[in-house]
């Protein structure tokens, strides 16, 4: 097949769970198809173009700028996106360059397929109607989840109000595009209830078990682990929530409890944690998340908000680290309670499942093996990508 790949961004270098599912899926397409990959250029992805070649036939990539979070452009972007009825996460992509870019492309090949990656470069795609979207999470959901767990007044208005946006933008490209992909049955069967849609089918998330398997059963240095990139603002909450709401109950029973805090580009908020606890290691990038999540007795997923289906749950598994999640955290995988992964979504639940596993080799051996024998013989990449080349047939 020819396809047109639409995206945001390269996947280079690759910090995000989105970069990896985008990346094992093509790279193995890219074996058997002939792969156009339209992105942004984003100055911080430096290498991103030039790594392109492991998995698209030819890149062409658009420059844009995308002003931080916190800073003075940021601030005049999100005032000048109030009259927008656009929701600020999709006008911050949004690129005439690249819709040229598009059109063009669209004009002088036969496409077999075209793939709209994520939400947000479809504000740039001139027809959607041939488009088969990849949605990796139900995006209104996410608002709504925020909106939901925000304590300040305005600030809960403000996400309420991004909410009703993303609500109405992704409405109206679900029911545009000619099909859709999502990661999980449950997000399916939400965008089928919130916007009509037949037109979808899911695919699983996948793992690379070799690349996380550990040779031999190394003795954890850390008692806790999160993985996950620390600018995105569920992981943010989560991590927050577990320090402040959770962690102070694991300590008065283990009072050198330590957690790691494995992510890029972690905030301000992050930071000042590993300032006030010693105990807290917060890494920033790094170049091989491995180690930590071999040298951690558990892997936490303690989030509250989000969608999709989240890789680290799934790569944790891989590296025999048994792991504790909110329900939310574990939404969409398939998982079975307390036989290959715990889930508890009060404070009090949570901890109690982390000291259970901290207290007791065994039953994290028990977890941990029965986690690795299910993603072993189900969620490889190959499977996934095949059964994702067969849905753009």
């Amino acid at each position: 097949m020819k396809i047109l790949w639409v995206k945001s961004d390269f996947l280079h270098p690759t910090t995000k769970g989105g970069h990896i599912r985008t990346l094992e899926t093509l790279k193995r397409l890219h074996r058997r198809n002939e792969i156009h990959y339209v992105a942004l250029d984003l100055p911080e992805q430096r290498g991103g173009v030039e790594r392109s070649s492991e998995y698209c036939t030819k890149a062409y990539p658009i420059p844009h700028s995308v002003p931080a979070r916190g800073t003075a452009r940021f601030v005049w972007q999100a005032f000048a996106n109030l009259s927008s009825s656009l929701p600020l996460s999709v006008s911050r992509y949004r690129s005439e360059g690249m819709r040229r870019q598009i059109e063009t492309l669209q004009h002088s090949h036969k496409f077999d397929a075209i793939v709209c990656d994520f939400l947000f470069p479809a504000v740039n795609i001139p027809d959607l109607g041939p488009c088969v979207l990849f949605q990796h999470n139900v995006e209104a959901m996410i608002w709504k989840r925020h909106a939901e767990t925000q304590s300040s007044t305005l600030t809960r208005a403000y996400f309420s109000g991004q909410y009703g946006r993303m609500l109405r933008f992704e409405r109206e490209v679900c029911r545009t595009v000619k099909s859709i992909i999502a990661v999980s049955d449950v997000d399916a069967a939400d965008m089928r209830e919130k916007y009509g849609v037949s037109r979808i089918a899911a695919v699983p998330t996948g793992v690379d078990v070799d690349y996380f398997a550990p040779e031999g059963r190394p003795s954890p240095s850390t008692d806790l682990v999160f993985l996950g990139s620390m600018d995105w603002m569920p992981n943010i909450d989560g991590v927050q929530w577990f320090v402040n709401e959770i962690l102070p109950l694991i300590r008065n029973k283990r009072p050198q409890c330590s957690l790691a805090i494995v992510g890029r580009t972690p905030d301000a908020a992050i930071q000042q944690l590993r300032q006030k606890d010693s105990k807290i290691h917060v890494t920033g990038t790094v170049p091989d998340v491995r180690p930590y999540l071999w040298g951690s007795a558990v892997s936490i997923v303690p989030l509250r908000i989000g969608g999709g289906t989240r890789l680290k749950i799934y790569e944790a598994m891989a590296a025999k680290i048994p792991v504790v999640s909110t329900t939310v955290g574990a939404e969409g995988l398939d998982i079975s309670k307390d036989e290959n992964i715990r889930i508890a979504d009060s404070p009090v639940e949570f901890a109690d499942n982390c000291l259970a596993l901290l207290d007791d080799e065994n039953a994290r051996r028990r977890v941990a093996e029965a986690a690795f024998e299910m993603i072993s013989s189900r969620y490889s990449w190959d499977v996934v990508s095949r059964e994702f080349e067969k849905l753009l047939q």
